[in-house]
């Protein structure tokens, strides 16, 4: 797609802050790319740069708690052992340092909460949201609300967020890891695995533990001990397989067809990882207790077709061992229920 079909394709758009050199360079690369472009009446927002907050117009220690920040997100592996218990970034998921679209970008959670969210079934604001990826997708437990570190990654977010109105009405371009379509054969776990083999485990290696070099995190674990446990949002079938469809091979997005993205994501969906910590000591009874608002979408608690093993039929935390994340079952607006 040529510059002037870009540009048509634009027209419609809600354009967040205006048509700048940002926008029109941004996105002529992710069309290039195989990326769809923006609809008619979607919002297109380019966020900020690290350098961008350089030249702007703010105090200057709020600038330091950006740039603290962006450091927590992009480094998470620096609160090891106290937050972090396993071998992810916030960026692991969220890349780009958490602006790529389609790639869960963050800064619509800014612009988005408060709200209702179904997976612990009341309002959230961007503490909260924040607080549940340290539960699960870092194996953790969250930092403390309104602590230094807390605020520092709030104000990161909101910082991308910026120029972009509080509760947008128009949909989101390249919000989230889109939901691909269901496809033509069921997800197969052979295809998966050979997929697997051929194209991931060059980064992520053969047994999904990922890549370290000089003892340093290069690419994330999959699966295992070192990856997200079965209460990620990743950990759904359907998720993978966006994320997978619309970022993987790294720096080959959106090669894969979408038959062979939810084949890889079933062979990676159905691979072992630390306990659920809403874990009741029963994985049946866990996964029908929040089987409506979350783990229908999972594989947790069922038994793997190829050769019967019940996932998710362990009490293993990981490097995380007795610790539990505090935010995690905590109940919220009790005195608004009558």
């Amino acid at each position: 797609m040529n510059r002037r079909s870009i540009g048509l394709a634009l027209t419609g758009v809600v354009l967040a802050g205006g048509v700048n050199a940002g926008v029109w360079a941004e996105y002529e690369t992710l069309v290039e790319m195989g990326y769809p472009a923006p609809k008619e009446g979607e919002l297109v927002h380019v966020p900020p740069t690290m350098e961008d907050l350089e030249e702007a117009d703010l105090h200057p220690e709020l600038k330091k708690v950006i740039r603290r920040g962006h450091d927590l997100f992009t480094n998470t592996q620096q609160l090891r052992g106290v937050n972090v218990f396993n071998d992810m970034n916030c960026s692991s998921c969220h890349l780009g340092e958490g602006r790529q679209p389609f790639s869960g970008p963050v800064w619509p959670a800014a612009v988005t909460l408060p709200d209702f969210r179904g997976k612990n079934q009341h309002v959230n604001n961007l503490e909260e949201r924040i607080a549940g990826c340290f539960a699960y997708s870092m194996n953790g437990s969250p930092p403390i609300y309104g602590s230094d570190d807390m605020v520092a990654l709030s104000a990161y977010h909101q910082w991308l967020a910026t120029g972009v109105p509080m509760y947008p009405q128009q949909p989101i371009y390249g919000r989230g890891f889109p939901r691909l379509d269901e496809p033509e054969q069921a997800p197969d776990y052979a295809r998966g695995e050979q997929i697997y083999q051929e194209q991931c485990a060059i980064c992520h290696s053969e047994d999904g533990s990922g890549l370290y070099e000089n003892g340093e995190y290069v690419f994330p674990a999959p699966w295992g001990d070192g990856s997200n446990n079965w209460g990620a949002g990743i950990a759904r079938t359907f998720t993978m397989a966006g994320f997978v469809k619309h970022n993987m091979p790294l720096g080959q997005p959106m090669s894969l067809t979408d038959q062979e993205a939810w084949d890889v994501a079933l062979y990676l969906t159905s691979q072992e990882r630390p306990q659920d910590p809403r874990y009741t000591g029963d994985v049946r009874e866990t996964r029908e207790r929040f089987e409506a608002t979350f783990h229908k979408n999972t594989l947790y608690g069922t038994e793997r077709e190829h050769d019967g093993v019940l996932l998710g039929d362990h009490s293993n935390t990981g490097e995380k061992g007795e610790v539990r994340p505090w935010n995690v079952g905590m109940p919220r607006f009790e005195n608004l229920k009558d």
